[in-house]
């Protein structure tokens, strides 16, 4: 599995969520976590990030939107309970990466 987080310069929230992935992910010395600075809307829209930070699970978004457009803009992420956040929860993570891609 390949996890990559899209982020924007000096993006906030890109330590929330790398915080969050190592936990969901202790123990799993196999995966590693790459991180790719997304400077400009070409690049945005190229790589599908939806806002930053964007995290891509074998190239897929899972917590993409339909509809949803690229954006160099901070990304909100809504927890089981609907509060806002700059990252997924640590349940949501925990979810998504025994999912895989895809689903």
């Amino acid at each position: 599995m390949k996890l990559e987080i899209l982020h924007v310069p000096d993006c906030p929230n890109v330590a929330l969520l790398t915080a969050l992935l190592k936990e969901a992910l202790a123990g799993r010395r196999d995966i590693v976590i790459d991180q790719r600075e997304i400077r400009d809307e070409a690049e945005a829209a190229t790589r599908q990030m939806a806002g930053s930070p964007t995290l891509l699970i074998d190239g897929a978004d899972p917590f993409a939107v339909a509809g949803q457009s690229p954006s160099l803009s901070c990304r909100l992420y809504a927890d089981e309970a609907g509060a806002v956040a700059g990252a997924p929860s640590l349940a949501q993570l925990r979810t998504v990466l025994a999912q895989g891609p895809g689903q």
